[in-house]
Order: C-alpha cells, then structure tokens, then sequence
C-alpha cells in the first residue's frame, strides 16, 4: 500500500461558511474524516501548511510547499496538494518549474464546493488524486479535476462555479478517471532523471492585458518597476504603432532598461504567431522580444520569475525561455 503525504493549504476545499462568505477553516483530522475509505487503497499523512483562500497565495508560498515536499520527498510515494481553484493553475504551474524530474506524482487538487457541504464535488476531487497518486510509473507535476489529468504547465481554470472548471490548454488531456480506474491517453512515466528542486523565484514580472485606447506610456512604468513584461496582445499577436498610440516608441525605453518582453495572446488556444501580421513582424524584426507561441499565461508568467531567479542576462534568460520543461511549450521556431 503507498504511502502518500496530503499537504494542505486552504481553499475551498477546506472552507466553512461564516458571516463574510466562505474562509479556510477546516483541520486535516477534520476532512480525514468526510475521506475515510480512502485509507482503503493507500496509506495516508497530512501536512497542514497554509490555510488560506487561494486569492491569497503568493510566490512565497509556492517556495513554502516546494520546501515541505522536498523535506518529505524520500518518506512518501507520492503527494496531494489540496489547494483554492483561484490561482491553482499558476500554483501548478511554478511547482513544474521548482520540482523538475520528480520521479514520483505530484498531484494539485481542490474543488469548487467545501468538502463539509452535503452536494459537493471535492470527495470524487480528493478521491480521485489519491487515486491517481497511487498509479504506478506516474511521474511529474499534474492537477487532478472532474476526473481528468491535466499537465501542470498546461492547466487553466475555465469556469468560476461549474464543477468542470479546468481544462487542458494546447496540449491533451492526460488521463481520466472513472472510480478505481485510471485511464491514460499520453505517457506519463517522466525522464527518470534524478528530482531538482529549486529555491529561487523573482516576482517582479508584469502581465498586461491589451485594449483599444491603452497609453503606450503604461511601458515606461514597467520598465521601472518591474524585470520582465509579458504583453497580451490579440489574435495572433503584434503591438499597436499607429497614430498617437505607438507602442514601439515606448519598447526602445523598456528594452534599455534590460526589461524582459513577451508577447503573448489574450486568445486562449492555438497560441501567438508574430511573422503572421506586420503589427507582430514589425515588432519581432526591429526589437530583442520573446513570444510565448502555445504557453500558457501561467506558464509563461510562472516560468519567467523561475528563468529571473536563475539568470541575469537576455540571452540565459531567452534560451530557458524556449527550452521545454514539463511540456510547457511545443513550438518555438
């Protein structure tokens, strides 16, 4: 029977109801209890890290559970990250980044309903990742949702309340689970490479979301607060340079700065392609930019703070950018 450590961290999952709306409160012995028949097939251990609304995570948080599992790593066969749906994707994410080559599953969950509720969705959630934690040749950071197996570097939560609220971007899913059985479409037995951890993120990256009528003077803010940009921009993505709003002007001052520039897509599937419209060859052709091509925004966003923690020059930083961790990117031609 394996054994796995359940680490918790709040989130609905693990709320109550109280005056102001649902906070954080319940205890491991507590949700132990509403799960029981898992002990059925695996042996289980709790942490209780964090207990807060997943609104509230913070980089230091993800450097907080990379640590406990990486102090726990050779007592257990595999781990549950019991976690709020808010930012779970970008927590699922990083953790991809600072655990590389685990060699055992890593599995983020949570739910979309409080385990204490009578119609709720996160027994199957809870049961379903210690299921799936317990599979054998499993390997690799993954958030476990509504039955599917989502890659960490490929999750984005779709759905506010809808209890299928994850879904798998640009990439398939990788298993389903339908009670004991664990379905799998993509192979998931990882490098067998020795399991890397890092300690390092720099959170000073900037995501902006492009509309019509944005200042271009919004740039010179960044540059100055912040070491890296990741720029939403639409369809297959470019920058305006037109009229009065010439966004060009203002990446000569940003790219002086050293400021890192990604170009991104607010479309959530199929990616950025820059050589497609002159607004997006123009920029790439005449400035030191990145695109994010088939990344998520999570990814891209998580992977920078990883990549600025490791490296202080553009062209460290560019080739880890286009070197694929976890899947995380397919093109970057």
């Amino acid at each position: 029977m394996k054994k796995i450590l359940l680490v918790l961290t709040g989130g609905t999952i693990a709320s109550v109801e109280t005056e102001e709306g649902l906070r954080p409160g319940i205890s491991s012995k507590e949700l132990l209890d509403y799960m029981s028949e898992i002990a059925d097939f695996c042996q289980i251990e709790t942490l209780e890290l964090l207990n807060v609304d997943s609104t509230n995570i913070q980089p230091e948080h993800w450097l907080m559970i990379v640590r406990a599992i990486e102090a726990n790593f050779q007592q257990y066969d595999g781990f549950v990250v019991a976690h709020g749906t808010d930012t779970m994707a970008y927590t699922a994410a990083a953790l991809s980044y600072l655990i590389q080559n685990p060699n055992k599953p890593v599995v983020i969950t949570g739910s979309q309903k409080p385990l204490v509720m009578t119609i709720t969705d996160a027994r199957k959630n809870l049961r379903d990742s210690f299921r799936f934690a317990c599979e054998e040749d499993v390997s690799g950071v993954f958030l476990v949702f509504n039955g599917e197996v989502i890659l960490g570097t490929r999750a984005r939560k779709i759905r506010s309340k809808s209890y299928n609220a994850f879904d798998s971007i640009n990439y398939p899913i990788l298993a389903f689970i339908d009670n004991d059985r664990v379905i799998k479409y993509v192979d998931i037995r990882g490098t067998g490479g020795k399991p890397t951890f890092y300690h390092r993120l720099i959170p000073k990256v900037f995501l902006l979301k492009l509309i019509p009528g944005m200042r271009p003077d919004i740039l010179d803010y960044i540059g100055v607060t912040y070491d890296a940009v990741v720029i939403e921009s639409y369809g297959a993505g470019g920058l305006p340079f037109a009229d009065e709003r010439n966004f060009f002007e203002k990446l000569d001052n940003l790219l002086k700065r050293e400021c890192v520039v990604v170009i991104a897509t607010q479309v959530m599937l199929e990616g950025s392609d820059l050589r497609l419209y002159e607004v997006g060859a123009k920029a790439m052709s005449r400035y030191r930019l990145l695109q994010a091509y088939d990344m998520t925004i999570e990814s891209t966003v998580t992977k920078l703070m990883w990549l600025l923690g490791k490296y202080q020059d553009f062209q460290s930083i560019s080739k880890g950018f286009y070197e694929p961790v976890a899947h995380d990117i397919l093109r970057c031609d």
